[in-house]
C-alpha cells in the first residue's frame, strides 16, 4: 500500500493523477491529510482488500483471523509518526518537524485489525541525479546542515516564480519580482524586517524562510514530480 502523505500540501488535480499512475493489481495507493484526517478511512479498507484472499485461506483451514501487521515505510520527515498517532486516535509515537525524530522500531495497535510498525526514516545512501536530492532537500527530507541552504531556495524561488509569480508577489507584497532570484530574495528579506547591520538583508534568514513556507503550504500547493514521468 503507498500512502500518499501531506496531501493538503500537493496539486489536488495531480495527486489524482498519482493514485491511477501507483494503483495496480496488489497494489493501493491512498491519498492522505494527516491534520484533517481525510483519507484515513480508505486505509484500513484499503489493508483488509489487499489481504483478503489470506484470510480466506485461513477461515477455509478453521483458523482465526489475525491482525494485518504493515511496516510504516518512507523517507524521513514525510509524517509516518503523526499518520500512525492519527490512524490510532492517540500519541502513540514522538512527532516532530525535523527529518530524523524516529530512532528505532516500534510496534502500535489500533483499535482494528491493524498492528503498525513504525520505522525511522530511510534515504539511499547517495543520489546520482542532483535533482532528486533538491526536491528532498526542499520538502525537508534531508537535515538542512548537509546542504546549501541559500543555493536550494535559490532554485526554489526561482520555480515558484515561474509557476506561481501572482502567489509570490501577493505573499511578500511585491510590486514587482525581479527577474535576478538573488536580488528577489533579498527583496523578500526586506519587507520582511530581515536586516543585519548597515541595513543589509539577512539572505540566508531569508532563504530559511522560503523554505519554512513553502513546506507549510502557505506559498500554494504544489508537487514537485510529475506522474506522467513515471507512468
Amino acid at each position: 500500500m503507498m500512502i500518499l502523505n501531506k496531501s493538503d500540501l500537493a496539486d489536488p488535480a495531480l495527486t489524482k493523477q498519482w493514485l491511477k499512475v501507483l494503483e495496480r493489481p496488489r497494489v493501493k495507493a491512498v491519498a492522505v491529510d494527516t491534520l484533517k484526517g481525510e483519507g484515513l478511512k480508505e486505509v484500513p479498507k484499503a489493508a483488509t482488500g489487499l489481504v483478503a484472499e489470506q484470510m480466506a485461506k485461513l477461515a477455509a483451514k478453521g483458523r482465526r483471523p489475525r491482525a494485518i501487521r504493515c511496516m510504516v515505510l518512507g523517507i524521513p520527515n514525510v509524517g509516518k509518526s503523526s499518520f500512525i498517532n492519527r490512524l490510532v486516535g492517540r500519541k502513540a509515537t514522538k512527532t516532530g518537524d525535523l527529518p530524523g525524530v524516529t530512532k528505532g522500531q516500534q510496534w502500535i495497535r489500533t483499535e482494528g485489525s491493524l498492528e503498525l510498525l513504525d520505522t525511522p526514516g530511510i534515504l539511499w545512501p547517495k543520489f546520482e541525479d542532483p535533482e532528486v536530492g533538491y526536491k528532498l532537500a526542499v520538502t525537508g527530507a534531508i537535515k538542512e546542515q548537509v546542504f546549501d541552504v541559500y543555493e536550494v531556495a535559490l532554485k526554489l524561488l526561482c520555480w515558484l516564480a515561474e509557476t506561481n509569480p501572482a502567489r509570490v508577489k501577493e505573499r511578500y507584497k511585491l510590486p514587482e519580482l525581479s527577474q535576478d532570484i538573488p536580488r528577489l530574495l533579498a527583496d523578500i528579506g526586506a519587507r520582511r524586517g530581515m536586516l543585519v547591520s548597515g541595513g543589509v538583508v539577512d539572505e540566508l534568514k531569508a532563504a530559511h524562510l522560503i523554505l519554512k513556507e513553502f513546506r507549510e503550504g502557505t506559498l500554494g500547493r504544489y508537487t514537485l514530480d510529475m506522474p506522467s514521468a513515471n507512468k
